[in-house]
C-alpha cells in the first residue's frame, strides 16, 4: 500500500437535482462508528469506506450506515436512503438536499481523514 496523501480515486458520489448517491464499502463490527476516507477497488470503482459496530445480521449495519451518514452530513435520517446492497458490503445510498452542500460536506469529511 502506497503512503502517499494525494486522492487516490475519484469521488464516490454522484450529484443529482435530489441530492448525491454515495457508493460505499462497509465493515460491519468494526470497532466504531465512522467515515475511514475513500478506497478504490481492484475493478478501478471507488468507494467510502465506513465502518459500524453494528453486525450484518437483520439489517442492522446498513441502519448504523444510515444513521451515521445522516448524522455526519447533517441531514434528517429519513433523507438517507438504501439504494441497493441490502445484504452486500458494497452500498449505494441516496441522500437528498442540496448537492453542492452534501458534495462540500463529504470533501470535508474525507480530507480530515487524509490528514490523519
Amino acid at each position: 500500500m502506497v503512503a502517499n496523501k494525494e486522492p487516490c480515486c475519484q469521488e464516490p458520489w454522484r450529484y443529482s437535482a435530489a441530492g448525491i448517491s454515495i457508493a460505499l464499502r462497509v465493515t460491519p463490527r468494526g470497532g466504531r462508528d465512522d467515515i475511514d476516507g475513500i478506497e478504490q477497488l481492484s475493478d478501478g470503482r471507488s468507494v467510502l469506506k465506513v465502518r459500524v459496530r453494528a453486525i450484518a445480521d437483520s439489517g442492522e449495519a446498513t441502519k448504523a450506515v444510515l444513521a451515521l451518514l445522516a448524522k455526519s452530513l447533517g441531514v434528517p435520517k429519513a433523507s438517507v436512503k438504501l439504494l441497493s446492497g441490502a445484504t452486500s458490503r458494497l452500498k449505494q445510498i441516496a441522500v437528498d438536499g442540496d448537492p453542492v452542500r452534501l458534495g462540500e460536506a463529504l470533501h470535508q469529511l474525507v480530507s480530515a481523514k487524509s490528514k490523519d
